[in-house]
């Protein structure tokens, strides 16, 4: 028998914060990266938490910002302090998501990561929840083991639909009969779109709306309580 697939996003989903930023204002206060580097996504930073701009767009700052300073960073300094971040980071997940992923394992599901967080950080991360296969974005590394603020197969990674083809084109033992994907944000939807049952965690309005125009499975999870809308 063939075996079935369950596709997770990381931040938001599973992780209750993002690697990608814990890791960038970890290398701020380590000194890799200068602390003015934060103007770069302050202003989308206190729109988010006024509720009054989007993760999105916050998100996007971010990893513009890293892209601007990642380069010329030595590979294993990005490695050390991503162990640190995951160290102090690991164990701040969802309970409904870890639960979940813990149940899908013992039926016999290969579990997928699929995240914007560097590759690097999250291997480190998804490695104690037991992923079969990580997909993160990767950077390009020069003939020093420095970065060059190249982005690698960006185009896989900017749509996350092209990751679940990817993993059946590569993997022939695998089948999309009752396969699963969990997101929360907008960004997630082509990746929802295509699984066998979608199930939009904690999502954003934009997700939340399609949701429920397409009669997706929506689950919230706030303090100990997890809600099945």
């Amino acid at each position: 028998m063939k075996q079935p697939v369950a596709f997770f996003d990381i931040d938001g989903t599973l992780f209750r914060s993002s690697l990608l930023i814990e890791l960038v204002e970890e290398m701020v206060k380590e000194g890799v990266f200068p602390s003015d580097v934060r103007k770069g996504y302050a202003n989308t930073g206190a729109a988010w938490l006024a509720r009054e701009g989007t993760y999105d767009d916050y998100l996007a700052s971010i990893i513009v910002t890293f892209l601007q300073h990642i380069k010329g960073v030595h590979y294993g300094v990005l490695a050390d302090v991503g162990r640190r971040v995951v160290a102090l980071e690991s164990k701040h997940v969802y309970r409904y998501t870890r639960d979940y992923l813990q149940e899908l394992k013992k039926e016999g599901y290969m579990l997928i990561a699929i995240s914007q967080s560097p590759k690097t950080v999250l291997d480190e991360f998804c490695r104690q929840y037991g992923f079969d296969k990580v997909y993160g974005r990767m950077y390009e590394i020069g003939p020093s083991d420095c970065f060059t603020g190249e982005v690698i197969d960006e185009y896989l990674i900017s749509n996350k639909a092209n990751i679940v083809e990817r993993v059946y084109e590569r993997h022939p033992e695998l089948t999309r009969s009752g396969s699963i994907a969990i997101g929360d944000t907008a960004g997630d939807i082509s990746l929802l779109k295509s699984v066998d049952t979608p199930i939009c965690f904690n999502p954003n309005k934009e997700l939340y709306n399609h949701a429920k125009k397409q009669g997706w499975k929506v689950v919230v999870e706030r303090k100990d309580v997890v809600y099945h809308l």
